[in-house]
């Protein structure tokens, strides 16, 4: 047999760039929020087998606890294997089918990849809005309910681009009496705002680690209840995203632990660790913590004269808009905030963009040193950018 003569190799993309050192920073933003120094810890671990026994054991652990944070029974509740934005799919994925009638309600830019994401699945889709910074009322819902006949309604709870916190007292009721599903958005609020699942009949939700979880971005918490499931078994074909397919996700996180996937084992030690922790401080304590913070930033910001820009009833413990100063060039102080500082402010999306801050306290970060050090910042460092 010819021996093979191979090209020589290409060098130019060949680089040394050293070791990976990140700065150190805070995340007062948006979201990722910094994790837990314990959640790092068990994510640093050697990684093992995706059907090792004690990975089997730890997937379990994962399951039942994300069932306390989100307050529910539901058997199918797994962290997916991505990002938030990859349950949020999911969720549309397993129970839309084309033609079928999305509802979105939108009051922020998170309602729009909703109502992006259901369109893609062929669903006849329509929605009610919303100014950027105001709730929905029930009677805006029932009315809207009563007139699309939706197969899904979908609502987010913790609006990560308006800071506002969507009340969802009667909403589930009101699903029920017009048969449709009951989908919601809580990737901002998991862990860290009251949240009821059962209590408050919601079918499907999904939310992400690196937020009220305190665990980095890389896995997205789904749960739907009975109602789902029989909509998405009595579906006429297959679920169209292979990897996002809960029927075939059940077999490895249901009982059989059937491989469907690789998945993403020190993503699962990171929010093992950051669930056991949240349990161990207890649902009522994290939430009592968030809101304590919250409005101590809220009084702080107040007191040096800058306005919120949601009503005080309908604001996000988690995430906090402050409208921009006249005069004040909201992304130059955001950069001066990162390059002096190391601390990660958010600024405006949508149509909020170039008009608020975006200030997060969640989680791990989410303690009354960190509103004391941007406070202090915000009072001596913003007079400088006023015109």
């Amino acid at each position: 047999m010819a021996t093979q003569i191979l090209p020589s190799v290409d060098n130019r993309h060949r680089k040394d760039f050293g070791p990976t050192t990140c700065p150190e920073r805070l995340l007062l933003g948006p979201g990722p929020s910094n994790a837990d120094p314990v959640v790092l810890k068990a994510l640093s671990q050697s990684p093992i087998g995706h059907l090792d026994p004690f990975y089997v054991d730890l997937m379990s652990e994962v399951q039942e606890l994300l069932r306390y944070v989100w307050q529910t029974d539901n058997r199918l509740t797994l962290p997916m294997s991505g990002t938030g934005s990859a349950a949020m799919e999911a969720t549309l994925a397993n129970v839309v089918e084309p033609g079928d009638k999305v509802l979105i309600a939108i009051k922020g830019y998170f309602g729009h990849r909703l109502a992006d994401m259901a369109g893609r699945y062929k669903a006849n889709v329509f929605s009610i809005q919303k100014d950027w910074g105001q709730a929905f009322s029930l009677d805006e819902i029932e009315e809207a309910l009563k007139e699309y006949r939706p197969a899904v309604f979908a609502i987010v709870h913790a609006e990560t681009s308006t800071g506002v916190c969507q009340p969802m007292n009667g909403i589930g009721d009101l699903c029920r009496k017009y048969d449709c599903l009951l989908l919601v958005d809580t990737v901002t609020s998991l862990g860290a705002v009251p949240l009821y699942l059962d209590e408050w009949k919601i079918d499907l939700a999904y939310s992400c680690s690196q937020k009220g979880l305190s665990c980095p971005p890389g896995l997205g918490p789904f749960t739907m209840n009975e109602r789902a499931e029989d909509k998405m078994n009595k579906r006429k074909g297959k679920v169209p995203n292979w990897y996002l397919d809960v029927s075939l996700l059940n077999k490895y996180w249901g009982s059989d632990r059937v491989y469907h996937h690789t998945a993403p084992v020190n993503m699962n030690f990171g929010i093992r660790e950051a669930l056991r922790l949240l349990a161990e401080e207890g649902l009522d304590s994290s939430w009592s913590r968030h809101k304590n913070n919250s409005q101590l930033l809220w009084d702080g910001l107040e007191n040096i004269g800058l306005e919120l820009h949601v009503k005080k009833d309908l604001r996000l413990p988690t995430l906090t808009t402050v409208k921009i100063p006249k005069g004040v060039d909201g992304k130059a102080f955001t950069k001066y905030l990162l390059d002096n500082y190391g601390i990660e402010v958010g600024v405006g999306l949508g149509d909020l963009s170039g008009k608020v801050w975006r200030i997060g306290l969640m989680g791990y970060n989410s303690n009354s040193k960190n509103v004391h050090k941007i406070l202090d910042i915000f009072k001596t460092e913003l007079p400088k950018f006023r015109v």
